[in-house]
């Protein structure tokens, strides 16, 4: 049994570093990404039986900087996010009061965090 456990933690840690160095870039995207997931599982409403409704509306603040580089970046981030919120609260069993939205801005010069996460429910826009 103890040569089994040994060979399994190894093996655990073993595919773990590969992970870290074959997708460095991803870690921060990662932590972003868990930051939203975290906002989305906390700030859920339960308002009936069967029906959760979590927030669908993010802000994310970000140094200017990042700001900066993220903007001029011709990849979708936000649009991205929000796949992987919606793909989150359907696992879940969520539901959303209206479209899910994720706004990225630059943070106030006082912040001291790589980013910020607010979220809300925001109601579907009457069209």
């Amino acid at each position: 049994m103890g040569f089994l456990r040994t060979s399994e933690r190894f093996m655990e840690q073993w595919t773990t570093s590969m992970w870290r160095h074959v997708l460095p870039a991803r870690r921060e995207q990662g932590e972003a990404l868990t930051t939203l997931l975290r906002q989305c599982d906390a700030n859920t409403l339960i308002v009936g039986r069967r029906r959760v409704v979590a927030p669908n509306a993010f802000v994310i603040e970000l140094l200017p900087r990042i700001h900066g580089l993220i903007a001029a970046s011709p990849l979708p981030v936000a649009s991205a996010l929000a796949g992987q919120v919606r793909r989150h609260a359907a696992e879940q069993g969520y539901t959303f009061a209206g479209p899910v939205a994720i706004v990225l801005r630059p943070a106030p010069d006082d912040t001291g965090a790589r980013f910020r996460v607010h979220s809300r429910i925001a109601p579907a826009t009457a069209r």
